[in-house]
């Protein structure tokens, strides 16, 4: 009977959220009607400030190098970036994300215009409006391993082999379509398909020429090869919001200009060489030791901030489950019971995408904190509960005997016990929580593993920098442990 009432009311709190987010969904779509009236343009222009986002892992297109220590955004689609700043009169910042969120990041209102080698295709039109194009690559190439330049050539050499793809790309499609007798496999970033390459896991990767040639230059393991994938050469442009017609016209005007002098090819293509020669000389680590120190400053605040949330929303859930009133404990139920059943990455996309649209200027790294924080409050809570159910009844008796209330009893008494049975389990949860931070590099917040993933675009390495990051993260989780063990330790001399 029990699981049957749990049932309804979970399936009516999911209802409702539908209900509410059906709603949102729907003012949504009539904001975006009122968003015609082209606000993107004017908030520029208020704040003096264009939010770009890219996925710079395509180099020359857009890729990062380090100069003085500091991150450093460069390439064809940077340079374009910067003119149309210049011309709009505001400070250009650049979001760097994964391809596949670049088009939600630009629906949401996270980004102001997107510029990432994006092809206008009549899918993405459904969604977003385009500028024209301003650059028209040359074509599809294999990206292969230079000790298969005798067994790759074309589309049916790679028959039963996998192929990688940037996920949510054209050249994506294209192996879907075209390369029927092989599989795709699509990732997020192009290092890391370049590094599934190396590894082994994919025998080609699709990519377009200039990136193709710039990844072989500067790994001598790799070749590029032209592929037979035959495609429209729609070219690359700049997705902007739907109803934002004037912002469109800003930007045509500027790509007018660039292709009108020649700017891609004079300018824009040769400063992009000038950083690709640069780190080809000089990737070695010693120069990105503040990438990582960054991120390892980054990882411990969003941990301490995460597991503060964590704590009091785990000991707040714990009460109202064990709670005697029916809607507080299966409010506490239903909560646990949905978040520990969605994975963590949903849930920090649905916060900075989802609920970043109802607070617009919700910042990545606060998503993210909030996301984990709630994520680790439910797991938290389950240990408290448990912890709690294992102390005797006779305590709680024997203190509400004495004259305590339950609140007292259950602080002087019930929850100082309860911590010492659960402290193991507790600290495997921000053990985990320290390494679960990782996740929040989907949404570009500077944590270790997206300061590794810039080391690994600005390199042209995928390995030695992925080996970094595991050692430094077993420093962390391992001076974590022991700190939670000497506590554990003095819990029990105090016993």
């Amino acid at each position: 009977m029990k699981k049957i009432k749990l049932t309804v009311i979970f399936t009516a709190i999911l209802l409702c959220f539908a209900t509410v987010f059906d709603f949102n969904s729907t003012s949504y779509a009539a904001s975006n009607e009122s968003v015609a009236k082209d606000t993107v343009l004017k908030k520029i222009k208020k704040t003096k400030k264009l939010v770009v986002g890219t996925s710079a892992d395509y180099p020359p297109l857009e890729f990062t190098a380090s100069e003085d220590g500091n991150t450093k955004y460069v390439g064809v689609d940077i340079e374009l970036a910067k003119d149309i700043a210049k011309d709009l009169d505001a400070k250009l910042v650049i979001k760097n994300m994964s391809f596949d969120s670049l088009l939600v990041a630009l629906e949401t209102g996270k980004v102001d215009m997107v510029i990432s080698a994006m092809t206008p295709n009549p899918e993405r039109k459904k969604s977003v409006d385009f500028s024209k194009i301003y650059y028209r690559p040359s074509g599809e190439y294999f990206l292969i391993n230079k000790r298969d330049k005798n067994k790759y050539k074309n589309i049916a050499s790679f028959k039963g082999q996998t192929v990688g793809a940037q996920t949510g790309s054209i050249q994506y499609q294209l192996v879907q379509k075209q390369m029927k007798s092989s599989t795709v496999k699509g990732l997020g970033k192009i290092n890391n398909l370049v590094l599934a390459l190396q590894s082994g896991k994919v025998t080609g990767v699709v990519v377009e020429e200039l990136i193709a040639k710039a990844y072989a230059q500067n790994n001598p393991s790799l070749l590029a090869v032209k592929s037979d994938l035959k495609e429209s050469q729609a070219g690359n442009a700049v997705a902007i919001a739907k109803g934002q017609d004037d912002l469109v016209a800003q930007v045509n005007k500027t790509i007018n200009h660039v292709k009108k002098d020649n700017l891609i090819e004079k300018d824009y293509l040769p400063t992009a060489a000038k950083y690709m020669k640069t780190t080809k000389k000089n990737n070695g680590m010693t120069k990105y030791i503040p990438y990582f120190i960054k991120g390892i400053w980054y990882t411990i605040v969003i941990t301490v901030f995460s597991v503060l949330i964590g704590v009091i929303l785990g000991v707040v859930l714990a009460l109202m489950r064990l709670s005697k009133v029916k809607i507080i404990h299966w409010i506490a139920v239903c909560y646990i019971e949905f978040i520990r059943g969605t994975p963590q990455m949903v849930q920090i996309l649905f916060v900075y995408f989802g609920v970043g649209y109802l607070i617009s200027n919700l910042s990545a790294i606060v998503a993210g904190i909030i996301a984990i924080g709630l994520n680790s409050g439910a797991y938290v809570a389950e240990d408290i509960r448990s912890g709690i159910n294992s102390i005797a009844k006779g305590q709680t008796e024997a203190a509400r005997s004495l004259g305590l209330s339950q609140a007292k009893t259950y602080r002087y008494v019930i929850i100082p016990q309860a911590l010492k049975n659960i402290w193991p389990a507790l600290g495997n949860e921000f053990i985990t929580l320290l390494k679960d931070s990782s996740l929040v590099s989907v949404i570009g917040v500077s944590e270790l593993m997206y300061q590794t993933q810039l080391i690994q675009t600005s390199t042209y390495r995928g390995v030695l920098p992925l080996f970094i990051a595991m050692i430094i993260y077993f420093i962390m989780t391992f001076t974590l442990s022991r700190i939670l063990n000497h506590f554990e330790k003095r819990m029990k001399h105090n016993d």
